[in-house]
């Protein structure tokens, strides 16, 4: 385990040069104070957990100090917001501070979101609230625990800087972990703003950080738009599976790596619905749950415009017809084993389509359901869950399909069958009701809730002691929370 002042820099986005990055000072927020820390994240940069608890990491995370290593520099890039083109974008309250390896050869971006104006901030004050940056620390650790593909977290800093929103609130800063913070936006700005040699420079940067396999191929970029399409086309399969909808699906906040990438009014489903919005701001729907599938590859379609420098049309048309087929192959396999189900049949789809319908009409809550049906034997479960829905004569007929579906798998002990199904059916997740009482026990200056809630969160599928109450249903008022993009 390392000390604070023992990490390793290797900053190579910020040696791209000023076309890609400006050179920014983090703002330090006053009295800097530990809100959170994730010790499965620190290990990431072989941080002893108890460096946390110094009042240095507060101070370097809070904005007050800087590693002599550290060259921290705000992003350039454009992208499509709600389906239009704003020309230039780039790090408005993010700062990358340098790029650390660890010990096992891995580099990792300190990204720290919240630390004051850079030139591309436009009217805003560069600053992120506590209330966003707890749900931004919460989201990425959850989502990882779930083993869906995410940014990470390291801390929430708070402080006493004042900010304004719809109300005053304080300042707060989250530190960020990616192995790149490259996003679809960045080849749209140099393609936009036609600069094909930083495009390049971009381009073959990527390759080499990222995508080396790809280099022995006979076309490098063709082979990474192919490995683009298919993590993302895996990716939002994750997100369908369980019910994680990301609300602001901009061609900026895609991961050029298929991860999960800037959370803002995002959500878990409760009740199953496929039309859910779960940003306030989306008054079209744009970003609404059952949207999601299309707009990932309505943003793959962007990059591949931008990519047109290096690809041809008919290569790019050919590799980006791959994503809808293999979504829909990840998608039915993760629903598949949440189900229950090892084999294949043709029918599976049907069936699972007929239960969301089901559900959709009924109100019944998503995690919790999956969780039962893994609780008992198929007979069982059904039984006791038939309660859960209006149409009980349809979900009879259903249920009568599902348990001769699940027999012909053949023989299960029912203690295999459970261990196998709670592996992938959570009992926690990120309820937005629970992340909204914790926010407000930390504005209090009462932190214990966000780090109970985080260390339930870490893992999921178990069941913990005392815990019970993160398992259940949540109340209506829960149910209706409005999130923006305010932060």
């Amino acid at each position: 385990m390392k000390a604070l002042d023992e990490l390793t820099f290797d900053n190579r986005f910020a040696r791209l040069g000023d076309a890609f990055s400006t050179h920014v000072l983090p703002e330090p927020i006053a009295a800097p104070r530990l809100v959170v820390a994730s010790p499965a994240a620190m290990a990431l940069l072989d941080l002893d957990p108890a460096v946390a608890e110094t009042p240095v990491f507060a101070e370097l995370f809070g904005g007050h100090k800087l590693w002599a290593e550290a060259e921290p520099r705000a992003m350039v890039y454009s992208g499509h917001q709600f389906g239009s083109y704003n020309p230039q974008l780039g790090d408005g309250r993010g700062l990358l501070l340098g790029e650390v390896y660890n010990e096992a050869g891995e580099h990792w971006d300190l990204h720290l979101k919240g630390a004051g104006q850079t030139p591309y901030s436009r009217m805003g004050d560069g600053r992120a609230v506590l209330r966003s940056s707890i749900r931004e620390f919460l989201a990425s650790e959850a989502l990882h625990a779930l083993n869906i593909p995410t940014t990470r977290a390291l801390c929430v800093i708070g402080s006493d800087t004042p900010v304004w929103r719809e109300k005053q609130e304080r300042a707060a800063m989250v530190l960020r972990l990616s192995p790149s913070h490259v996003r679809f936006g960045h080849f749209e700005y140099f393609y936009y703003t036609k600069r094909p040699e930083q495009q390049k420079a971009l381009g073959e940067h990527v390759l080499a950080m990222h995508f080396p396999e790809c280099l022995e191929q006979p076309e490098p970029y063709l082979a990474m738009f192919r490995e683009i399409v298919e993590r993302n086309a895996e990716l939002i399969a994750k997100w369908q599976a369980y019910g994680f909808c990301h609300g602001v699906m901009n061609t900026d906040n895609m991961s050029i790596l298929g991860i999960t990438f800037d959370f803002g009014p995002f959500a878990f489903l409760d009740d199953f619905d496929a039309n859910f919005i779960c940003n306030h701001s989306d008054d079209q729907g744009r970003y609404s749950f059952s949207n999601q599938v299309p707009i990932g590859q309505w943003n793959l379609s962007a990059l591949a415009q931008a990519l047109t420098p290096f690809i041809s049309v008919d290569a790019l048309r050919e590799t980006f017809g791959l994503y809808l087929p293999l979504y829909q192959a990840h998608y039915l396999d993760l629903m598949r084993r949440r189900l229950g189900l090892t084999t294949a049949e043709d029918d599976d789809q049907k069936l699972l389509e007929r239960l969301l319908q089901l559900m959709q009409n009924s109100g019944v809550d998503y995690t919790l359901f999956f969780r039962r049906l893994g609780d008992e034997s198929a007979e069982l479960a059904v039984a006791r869950l038939r309660d859960d829905f209006v149409d009980i004569k349809g979900f009879d007929a259903w249920g009568e399909q599902y348990v001769a579906r699940v027999g012909r798998e053949g023989p299960l002990d029912q203690e295999q069958r459970r261990v196998r199904m709670h592996a992938v059916n959570p009992l926690y997740i990120l309820r937005n009701y629970l992340a909204q009482k914790a926010i407000d026990a930390a504005e209090s200056g009462d932190y214990s809730q966000v780090r109970r809630l985080h260390a339930v969160l870490s893992n999921p599928f178990e069941e913990q002691a005392g815990m019970e109450s993160y398992a259940e249903r949540p109340p209506e008022w829960g149910k209706h929370l409005e999130i923006s993009c305010s932060s």
